[in-house]
């Protein structure tokens, strides 16, 4: 814990929330690019240490929440196919879609196992050659190009029963659509660390342009509360720029070896969010030489949207348009043991985190 325990420490922690009280002289409304600040945040109940007049609200962070229902009943249909294997991170088990979740198909007798990695999936299919492993590529710039990696593992290897489904979502196009939406009434993005490692610190020059500061932040205590002091700096000496806290991490060039990778694997296409609709240049599939590897295609899956769940918030809730409480479903109808919408069942979501860490609101 000695790399962690300094980015804890609850003195520090009191010296930057009293700076922040001091120059939070108005109302300020930050929103958090990232389902783990959103959680961390809710986890270290860091907004007891803020003033009333700071708001911090979730966004369109959490990459299990903004996978559409429609992409969920595609890997429900491929847990359904005989001699199919669904490999998928165990946050996506019980997130359900219009057909229901992995979890219930695992219950009618569908092969759907828990993976560590894209590169656990490879290793299952090479272990199991009589049957095929579709793998659910889910995840913004973070994880996708583990994914491209895991495909070209499965390629050199020879792999011919290895898939992904790629729900992988980008960042930009999201933020792009998050500024040409409604009027949120922000003044800055707490913009996402781990996504940042693999884009840098241009794409968020968008929103600076725009007036909103933005700071790429880190996820301990002391990172948020840096970063909101970095923010509120900022719009105190009226020049909204992007900024690194998070510089033990992230590089203003980000990774361009990882973009590579990813670039080499997938392109990008127009993709289905929940709560956002669709957005262009988005997502990523498979680029047509590695069409052998596209679950899409290789099983001839059609992409179909059902309605949203009547009464579920998720949407605004991922467009900071509503707080989770404010749903009349939240704790319940929608609960983690019975979620009527992914916010409530992933690790990263915005009602998980206050139904976990925030009743007192």
């Amino acid at each position: 814990m000695k790399h962690v325990d300094p980015y804890r420490d609850p003195a520090l922690c009191r010296e930057l929330a009293q700076a922040i009280a001091k120059l939070c002289r108005r109302p300020v409304r930050f929103m958090e690019l990232c389902g783990t600040h959103t959680m961390a945040i809710a986890r270290h109940g860091l907004a007891s240490l803020l003033p009333p007049t700071l708001e911090f609200v979730s966004g369109p962070g959490c990459p299990v929440c903004v996978t559409s229902a429609g992409q969920i009943d595609q890997a429900v249909a491929l847990a359904g196919l005989d001699g199919v294997s669904v490999a998928t991170f165990g946050d996506m088990l019980r997130v359900p879609g219009g057909q229901g979740s992995l979890a219930q198909a695992r219950s009618r007798g569908g092969d759907v196992r828990v993976v560590y990695s894209a590169m656990d999936a490879v290793d299952l299919a090479q272990a199991m050659p009589g049957r095929r492993v579709a793998f659910l590529g889910i995840g913004f710039e973070t994880t996708a190009p583990t994914t491209a990696a895991a495909i070209l593992r499965a390629q050199a290897l020879g792999l011919d029963n290895f898939s992904v489904l790629c729900l992988h979502k980008l960042m930009p196009p999201a933020l792009a659509a998050l500024l040409d939406g409604p009027d949120l009434g922000l003044d800055g993005f707490l913009c996402p660390g781990h996504v940042s490692t693999v884009i840098g610190a241009a794409p968020y020059q968008i929103a600076a342009e725009r007036g909103l500061a933005c700071v790429i932040c880190g996820f301990e205590p002391v990172d948020i509360l840096a970063g909101a002091l970095m923010l509120l700096r900022q719009l105190d000496e009226g020049r909204p720029r992007v900024e690194i806290q998070y510089a033990r991490a992230v590089e203003a060039q980000g990774n361009p070896r990882a973009r590579a990778v990813m670039n080499q694997v997938f392109a990008a296409v127009d993709a289905p969010w929940r709560g956002l609709g669709w957005i262009a240049a988005s997502g990523l599939a498979a680029r047509p030489e590695f069409a052998a590897f596209d679950a899409a295609k290789v099983f001839g899956l059609d992409l179909s949207e059902p309605p949203e769940p009547p009464g579920c918030l998720c949407g605004q809730v991922l467009r900071g348009l509503a707080r989770p409480p404010q749903c009349a479903l939240f704790g319940r109808a929608c609960t983690p043991e019975s979620p009527v919408g992914p916010c409530m069942v992933s690790s990263e979501g915005a009602c998980a985190a206050w139904r976990s860490y925030r009743r007192e609101d």
